[in-house]
């Protein structure tokens, strides 16, 4: 079985695209992924999205995007899974590559957001939830964080102050990502003063949705063999149950514990061995409850560990370098991809002011939903 490499990366900036068509959006993405990559045209494309059919009233995507970079007459299709489904497509690619199906595949994850306005939207993004159980009694995704926000809160007798940690890092690490959706600083006080979204959950608690495509081209290795390329050297996904009120314990997302293990087993690396993690921080909550679930903290413990690491990127174990969903933005499907670029210009050594010193070896973790769908990439240089 072949080893699975990215020869290049391609992102546009996060944020309101109105200009832009879904098409036009995921061609500069792959486009600039094939020439980073050198000019290598990829035999497969797999695309990760979440809401075009319903918010972009367009299906088909993969032939869609294919025709319109100049793809033509390669193999293409969408995967879903929710918030995950970019990470989900490059797990896919990665499958393709390693198992010597095709040589070199191009993956990207690409939502539109801003392709309709109004209450409907946050209908169409609950979709993510249980539908029948959870969608259809008024819950929403960030109604959903709230209650594990609250829940969290009393039972570890956590302050409100100690769920600002994520957010603020989040925001100070934007600063310099030109891709950034919010490329500002953020103090407590703003914090503090933030509106509620869903008791306890404030507007800094909540990443923003928007528009945003990223590409990833991954070759075989024998194509790379003569390049110095960044390795994937793990895969895992794992699931849980969909809704949260089937789970046994709604704050232990085991979906998150299962997915690092596999990775790490795989991958034949520890803890220690990481230098970077980009966590899932759609709601801060998630990534508080990330960090114990992968037994970085003890339950519970979470949030003092945050406020006792230093997680910048010149610290202990650097958190969300590139701002993270919250400040680099959250373009749902897209995100994914966006984690595994970022983390590839840091192993690349080209994250600029933000650079991790000496990054060898990255995880991610993308979810789809409150931990429903876990996949998690290991990245080696």
């Amino acid at each position: 079985m072949s080893e699975v490499f990215i020869a290049g990366i391609g992102m546009t900036p996060v944020g309101e695209h109105w200009e832009l068509s879904l098409a036009n959006l995921s061609a500069r993405a792959i486009l600039a992924a094939i020439k980073d990559a050198g000019n290598i045209r990829p035999q497969a494309l797999y695309v990760g999205n979440f809401l075009a059919s319903t918010m972009s009233r367009q299906a088909n995507l993969g032939t869609l995007l294919a025709d319109n970079a100049g793809l033509g007459h390669i193999e293409t299709f969408t995967v879903e899974a929710g918030e995950a489904s970019g990470a989900a497509a490059l797990r896919m690619g990665y499958l393709a590559i390693k198992s010597g199906y095709v040589d070199t595949a191009l993956v990207i994850g690409v939502e539109k957001y801003t392709d309709m306005v109004g209450a409907e939207v946050e209908g169409l993004v609950s979709q993510s939830m249980d539908y029948d159980f959870e969608a259809t009694e008024g819950l929403t995704p960030a109604g959903q964080a709230g209650i594990l926000m609250l829940r969290y809160m009393e039972s570890c007798h956590a302050p409100r102050d100690a769920i600002a940690t994520l957010p603020l890092l989040a925001h100070t690490n934007a600063v310099h990502n030109p891709n950034a959706m919010y490329r500002k600083a953020v103090t407590l006080e703003a914090y503090n003063k933030a509106p509620m979204m869903a008791y306890p959950l404030n507007l800094f608690d909540a990443a923003p949705y928007a528009d945003g495509a990223a590409a990833i081209l991954l070759v075989n290795e024998a194509i790379a063999k003569s390049q110095n390329l960044v390795r994937v050297a793990s895969s895992s996904v794992v699931v849980d149950a969909l809704a949260l009120h089937d789970r046994p314990d709604p704050l232990a997302f085991s979906a998150v514990t299962l997915s690092a293990q596999k990775a790490l087993a795989q991958a034949g690396l520890d803890w220690d061995a990481i230098d970077l993690f980009e966590l899932w921080d759609a709601f801060s909550i998630f990534g508080i409850l990330t960090i114990e679930a992968c037994g970085l903290a003890a339950r519970g413990e979470g949030w003092r560990w945050l406020q006792e690491n230093d997680l910048s990127p010149k610290g202990h174990l650097p958190l969300l370098t590139m701002g993270g969903n919250k400040a680099r933005g959250f373009p749902l499907a897209a995100a994914g991809v966006y984690q595994v670029a970022e983390a590839v210009m840091q192993l690349r050594g080209a994250a600029g002011t933000n650079q991790v010193p000496g990054a060898k070896t990255a995880l991610t973790q993308a979810m789809g939903g409150p931990a429903s769908t876990v996949i998690t990439h290991i990245l080696r240089k």
